[in-house]
């Protein structure tokens, strides 16, 4: 018998390299797990013609050849189950050669051969029936006076998995999982609030610390990591220390201006439109042009679909001493780069395009194909959700980023939302942006200062907080996020 084995890391897998090697047709002889994965042992369609003899056909000796399924069963045709012919294994043991005469009074070398061709032949009785009740049925179901090529061609499979009421193996299992993870999901969420409901009632301390970072910003996963996280026999006076020394431990911040200025290079600034990316290069600009001179600064911008964007930067640019240049494309950012190559740090700053524009792709490739390091610095909006600010970095990320700047923090009621991104992206900190002026209004960001205004920046959020009894249905939909990878590398020191 020419037999092949096929092992795989899953069955889907091991059905396709089935279907590549021996064809569509092929014979499923077994299936079954292993610690590598899954093997299945199969041969091909045209190896059982050199097996198994016509249903019903004697050998010389005149014995009958094994019988099919169907007559073993003694079931009528349509009382036989239907099974798939490769999701079900052959019988494993060969049946006897003729009625009343035991197998093992048979000579042995036709005893083997016999036990060996009883499997196949039931496969392939089995794979042939299923086949033509299939075809049959597809027949009755065409339209009168159908061309025969035509009927042909619906007989044909559609691929070597079974069909089920019309969909075949991929979609069941695919409708299976997802039915799974629905309920895996509903039982997870009602698990965590009933836990949450008995943490609160037995330490009080932990719902008063969710409760203060909800109305914070922060998102409930977050809250409810640090918040199973807290020391044991902890004071009320101190735990709210300790969980801004923990929000401070994971914002990574630049330890000195220097790194960024004396080092220069060329810089983006990038970020949907209206986060202050125009405002912010400038103040970037002049601190600058206070370290090192205007003739070590250039300016190039890119917002050509602003009406007004180059004349708001050039008005900057005059007030520094510094030359502002303008680029449309990708060719025209390489020109003006070469001639800058002598400047000591060049700014870029970008059209604002949301982050669900496909622009930003575009944006990305100008940046990326001007044949020079350009550090990206993504601008984000501190009164932004939490929600908008996570696609944000998803969108413009795809390049890398050198950091990112935080605007617009005088106008936000709470600045949660946009540490708590900051924290589970990793992103590196560099400055906080609260106000118009330039440059006072642009500060180098300081970790401590920001967890501890997070928790004090709270003025009209008050009918926006969650109440006591609200708080376990809060955190049971946070069970399915609790494996982002961005909080199992949160540090609690």
């Amino acid at each position: 018998m020419n037999v092949k084995k096929f092992i795989a890391n899953s069955s889907r897998e091991a059905w396709r390299q089935v279907r590549e090697a021996l064809g569509p047709d092929a014979v499923i002889l077994s299936n079954r797990n292993i610690p590598d994965g899954v093997e299945i042992l199969a041969m091909a369609n045209e190896d059982m013609t050199t097996l198994v003899a016509p249903t019903g056909a004697r050998d010389p000796s005149g014995r009958p050849q094994a019988a099919s399924l169907q007559q073993q069963s003694g079931l009528p045709p349509a009382q036989q189950p239907r099974r798939p012919a490769l999701l079900s294994s052959p019988p494993a043991q060969a049946r006897p050669a003729r009625e009343g005469a035991p197998l093992l009074d048979q000579p042995g070398s036709e005893r083997q051969a016999r036990a060996e061709a009883a499997p196949a032949a039931d496969a392939r009785v089995w794979r042939s029936r299923t086949r033509d009740s299939g075809s049959a049925q597809r027949r009755a179901a065409a339209p009168a006076g159908a061309p025969q090529g035509q009927e042909q061609e619906q007989d044909r499979p559609r691929s070597a998995l079974p069909e089920f009421d019309g969909k075949d193996y991929d979609e069941i299992l695919s409708e299976v999982m997802s039915e799974i993870r629905s309920m895996r999901g509903v039982l997870e969420t009602q698990l965590a609030e009933i836990s949450w409901g008995g943490t609160q009632k037995r330490e009080p301390l932990k719902g008063i610390v969710l409760k203060e970072m909800l109305a914070a910003g922060f998102s409930a996963s977050l809250s409810r990591l640090i918040t199973e996280n807290l020391p044991a026999n902890s004071k009320s006076q101190d735990i709210m220390f300790w969980v801004k020394s923990v929000l401070a431990r994971n914002l990574n911040t630049l330890a000195n201006e220097n790194e960024l200025l004396e080092n220069g290079g060329i810089f983006a600034m990038v970020g949907p439109t209206g986060v202050g990316k125009t405002t912010t290069t400038a103040k970037l600009a002049a601190r600058c042009v206070m370290r090192h001179g205007s003739g070590k600064l250039a300016l190039i911008t890119t917002d050509g679909y602003r009406i007004g964007g180059y004349e708001q930067l050039r008005i900057y640019g005059k007030i520094l001493g510094v030359m502002v240049h303008s680029v449309k494309d990708e060719t025209d950012l390489r020109i003006a780069l070469e001639e800058l190559k002598g400047k000591h740090t060049v700014l870029i700053d970008t059209a604002g395009v949301g982050q669900r524009d496909q622009m930003v792709a575009e944006q990305d490739a100008m940046l990326t194909g001007a044949g020079v390091d350009i550090k990206r610095l993504l601008c984000l909006n501190a009164t932004a959700t939490g929600g908008t600010l996570n696609e944000v970095v998803h969108a413009y990320s795809s390049s890398g980023l050198a950091g990112c700047i935080i605007t617009k923090l005088d106008e936000a009621a709470t600045i949660g939302n946009v540490l708590d991104v900051v924290i589970r992206h990793k992103l590196n900190l560099h400055y906080v942006a609260n106000g118009q002026r330039v440059p006072e209004d642009l500060h180098v960001a300081n970790k401590l200062y920001l967890a501890d205004r997070a928790f004090k920046q709270k003025r009209e959020t008050a009918p926006f907080e969650f109440q006591e009894g609200e708080l376990p249905g809060v955190i049971g939909p946070t069970a399915m996020s609790m494996n982002d990878k961005g909080l199992r590398e949160v540090s609690f020191g």
